[in-house]
């Protein structure tokens, strides 16, 4: 008999189709809040309009505003953020921008929690693989205030209570979670997505694929969840073929934002294999954005664990259209079609590093939850090797 437990997110709505100023002005009123901190990304900053225009019927609540947000959350950026908010005493954050943004957020709450004011106090907040192969993970206080997320790419970050930050001394990777560091509301609107770079979005796209397919094939998969990935691959399947063929097919983004939150019920509910485990080193060590890993790893993973994930893999390759063909090919197929990358050659890193990226591979808790159990670096070398 199956036994399990589904633990909801300190999440209170979700706004969709709806415009992101609507939006925010409408959480800020419910709210009451008098000290609003904006956090985004550097070029849709300044390179466009689109967060003075988000901003525009709350401009007089704004007391800050940081937009050096860099890829893979290095803990430098999420202690300058934390600085700020600790001396502008904001009431509430609004995050604009990818996963890269909002994870910013989600670490510098728990260091506020916490009074965490240097990179190397930070190792005591992150989750790790104990040397027994147990799971550490820190629960840090409730922060002094929340985020509201208004995404601009499909990773799914708004969706969980999970941020992923890296330390470029060694270039390896952290995950930090916390009861109240994921958005309390999210605003979905497809209108600001067009100022995000196609391969962004359509890389983040097949990651929102990679949490529905490795929520599915889980150790620890649930009802709940096995029916959300299957509508959210049928979803993202064809909304990122419609994107493709119309980028300004605004109904296809929302459809994609949908396949994405829809993916995401997956995260911190059930546990991922090495599509995500191995995605974190490789992206920590060689500077690969998450969504070109999932783009490179996936269908190996998928592969690797045909045979323990058969009828999983069955309900994924229906979900994307065509029941006779492997999951593993139809996700290949998609990532080409979408002009990205699939294998790991093609991303300029050399072949005598895939026994680094392996080793660092070992520590990341998903990779030990890989469906195929993975207790050797020789398992994981296997898979980057199949991946090159």
């Amino acid at each position: 008999m199956k036994t399990g437990v589904f633990n909801f997110l300190a999440q209170e709505r979700v706004h969709f189709g709806i415009d992101a100023a609507q939006g925010i002005a409408a959480e800020v009123a419910q709210r009451g809040v008098q000290r609003l901190f904006v956090v985004t990304s550097k070029s849709l900053n300044r390179k466009t309009t689109a967060v003075t225009e988000a901003l525009a019927p709350v401009h007089d609540k704004v007391v800050g505003l940081f937009d050096e947000c860099i890829e893979h959350t290095p803990r430098d950026t999420v202690i300058a953020l934390t600085r700020q908010l600790r001396e502008t005493q904001a009431d509430l954050i609004v995050s604009i921008g990818g996963g890269t943004v909002i994870d910013t957020v989600k670490v510098a709450l728990v260091c506020l929690a916490e009074g965490v004011d240097d990179v190397d106090a930070m190792s005591l907040w992150h989750m790790r693989v104990n040397a027994d192969g147990s799971r550490h993970t820190p629960q840090p206080r409730k922060p002094p205030c929340r985020q509201i997320a208004v995404p601009t790419t499909l990773s799914g970050a708004e969706f969980s209570d999970l941020g992923g930050c890296t330390d470029t001394r060694n270039g390896t990777k952290q995950a930090y979670t916390g009861t109240w560091i994921g958005a309390a509301s999210v605003i979905l609107d497809p209108r600001i997505t067009v100022h995000t770079p196609e391969r962004l979005w359509l890389s983040t796209g097949i990651r929102a694929v990679d949490h529905a397919v490795e929520s599915l094939c889980s150790i620890n998969a649930q009802p709940l969840i096995d029916a959300t990935s299957v509508r959210a691959l049928a979803l993202l399947g064809k909304a990122l073929t419609r994107y493709a063929e119309d980028p300004a097919d605004l109904d296809a983004r929302l459809d994609a934002q949908l396949g994405a939150w829809l993916a995401s019920m997956g995260i911190r509910r059930t546990e991922y294999g090495a599509s995500h485990g191995l995605g974190h080193s490789l992206g920590a060590d060689s500077g690969v954005p998450h969504g070109i890993t999932s783009c490179v790893l996936l269908p190996t993973v998928m592969r690797y664990n045909a045979e323990v994930c058969k009828a999983q893999l069955a309900e994924v390759a229906a979900a994307l259209g065509d029941a006779k063909q492997p999951a593993a090919d139809q996700v290949e197929a998609l990532i080409s079609r979408l002009g990205l990358p699939t294998r790991i050659g093609q991303l300029g890193i050399e072949r005598s590093r895939l026994a680094t990226i392996a080793e660092k591979g070992m520590a990341i808790p998903w990779v030990r939850t890989n469906p195929r159990s993975i207790d050797k670096v020789e398992q994981v070398v296997q898979i980057l090797e199949a991946a090159w």
